[in-house]
């Protein structure tokens, strides 16, 4: 089959598979169209800000810098979403008699279909009309626009298209997990840049980094439009040029990975199987824990956060969060040593619904639990792992934050309120728990709550957070007190927050035990819901 029709048919199939996936249910057609709509709003305020940016001396920096961000964005999209879109995985395509010339040429003009690439288009559009002064310019652009997109979706491609086997498997798809963190070191890295920018005067600043990133493609081909408007066209022709080498360049790494797909074995399925089995291996674990059923528990619950892919999520999402959030502040001058609280109740939101996180194999659990000794002796073992390593993550995020202030004075009284908090939220989570539990879809990367438990979820975190906040009373008050007072006794907040909140803790385990004892039959059947 030549190019041409190949290339047809592969658009209908890629138009095919989204309008059959709209079909599947009203409520993934809503989140379509809900995410269409929110990415053309922010596209069309992309496109309106660069177009208000025409006649702006930096623009040019701006842009490619813009540019530079979006390819990189490109480029990391099929390690963190490799389930995000179906024809992302060219294995599906291996017992078909295609070359793969008119195979990269057919898929190339299949991925241009979708949001990602409209976004893209809007982008791009929008920075040649910054800076596209003149007729060359705007002969330049024309060519420019296109080349963009078109070096984008290729390096998205040869990217999963040589990553495949790894993403394919559990291993590789435990990549997702790093998306939250990504996510929230990227937005605040972006806020920390922008204020920076503001107080180092303005879009000037750019220019250094700009000078360079212009000339690596594709911030190049929207690089030579900014040359073309300023008359140096010989410079133009050179970063179009780039752009185009490295489309080329592309498309030529991802046919080589395409071949290899189509023609060579599974070497990582044919490695596996010569392997020498490994079962019976011990990680040494067991031997820092405590004996009996508490060490037990608490190996098997760091072992879900190190290998269901759910709990890692969580884990590294709290953990990543919890540290941005004080020490970015921090960084930019509007911090305070009580941001450190926010890591612990971060950190405190992992101990609600812990049964829920056992999935449809907590009945094993349940199994094990015939009274309330049994019961806080699981709900004991479980905060103790939590424990684990969330005091010295505490502890350093604490170090970290107030170092960063040059507040070091104020540490006890930062580790103080941060473990009375982090006590009272593994206290409500327990018998939050017990209360209301509720199963974890494990078919969905993105669901976290069965459908129509919703609201259970929305009940034990929000009204766990208000209860822990109102237990802490009593601490914030004579920490307030201390304050007015002048009083140099503040270090006394550290034994009294870490006692405190060890008594609160205590307390909850204590009420949780026998309602966790008592509506075991509750407890799994919500849990296995999903």
């Amino acid at each position: 089959m030549s190019t041409a029709p190949l290339t047809r048919v592969f658009v209908g199939l890629k138009l095919s598979l989204l309008r059959n996936g709209l079909r599947q249910s009203s409520g993934r057609r809503a989140a379509y169209i809900v995410s269409l709509v929110c990415v053309l709003l922010f596209a069309a305020a992309q496109l309106a800000g660069l177009v208000l940016l025409r006649g702006e001396a930096h623009a040019a920096s701006l842009v490619v810098l813009l540019a530079g961000v979006l390819a990189l964005g490109w480029a990391v999209m099929p390690l963190f979403f490799p389930s995000g879109d179906e024809t992302l995985d060219p294995t599906r395509l291996v017992m078909l008699p295609l070359r793969p010339r008119p195979l990269v040429t057919a898929l190339l003009g299949a991925s241009v279909v979708g949001i990602g690439p409209l976004f893209t288009l809007c982008l791009a559009v929008g920075s040649a009309i910054a800076l596209a002064h003149g007729a060359g310019a705007v002969l330049v652009s024309v060519l420019a626009v296109p080349l963009t997109l078109l070096v984008c979706v290729a390096l998205a491609r040869a990217v999963a298209a040589a990553n495949i086997r790894l993403l394919t498997s559990r291993k590789g798809r435990d990549l997702a997990v790093l998306s939250g963190l990504v996510i929230a070191v990227g937005f605040q890295l972006v806020n920390f840049g922008a204020q920076r920018i503001g107080k180092a005067g303005g879009l000037a600043t750019l220019d250094p980094v700009a000078d360079v990133v212009r000339w690596v493609p594709p911030a190049s081909a929207l690089g030579a439009v900014g040359s073309a408007g300023e008359g140096a066209y010989g410079t133009a022709l050179a970063q179009l040029a780039l752009a185009a080498l490295a489309l080329a360049a592309l498309l030529w790494w991802w046919r080589s990975s395409l071949t290899k797909l189509m023609t060579a074995p599974d070497g990582s399925t044919l490695a596996a199987a010569s392997e020498p089995s490994r079962k019976g291996t011990s990680t040494g674990l067991h031997r820092l824990l405590p004996q009996g059923r508490t060490g037990t528990v608490m190996q098997r619950s760091l072992r879900y956060v190190w290998r269901d892919p759910k709990t890692k999520a969580a884990w590294v999402t709290s953990l990543a969060v919890g540290l941005i959030v004080p020490v970015f502040n921090a960084l930019q001058g509007t911090g305070s040593i009580y941001l450190v609280c926010f890591a612990a109740s971060m950190l405190g939101l992992l101990m609600y619904n812990q049964f829920g996180q056992d999935t449809s194999a907590f009945w094993m659990v349940a199994l094990t639990i015939s009274s309330a000794r049994d019961a806080y002796a699981e709900l004991r073992a479980r905060a103790l792992a939590l424990l684990l390593i969330t005091v010295p993550y505490m502890t350093l995020v604490a170090a970290v934050t107030v170092g960063v202030l040059g507040r070091w004075e104020d540490l006890p009284e930062t580790l103080g309120l941060s473990f009375a908090l982090l006590g009272a939220m593994l206290a409500t989570g327990a018998v939050a728990s017990a209360h209301f539990p509720y199963s974890i879809p494990q078919d969905s990367a993105y669901k976290n709550v069965a459908p129509g438990q919703g609201g259970i979820a929305w009940i034990s975190i929000f009204g766990g957070m208000l209860f822990s906040a109102l237990l802490c009373t009593p601490l914030l008050a004579l920490t307030i007190w201390l304050h007015v007072a002048q009083a140099a006794a503040l270090w006394l907040l550290l034994p009294l927050g870490t006692a405190y909140g060890a008594l609160l803790l205590w307390a909850g385990l204590r009420l949780a035990a026998p309602r966790t004892a008592d509506r075991l039959p509750e407890i799994l059947t919500a849990v296995s819901k999903g």
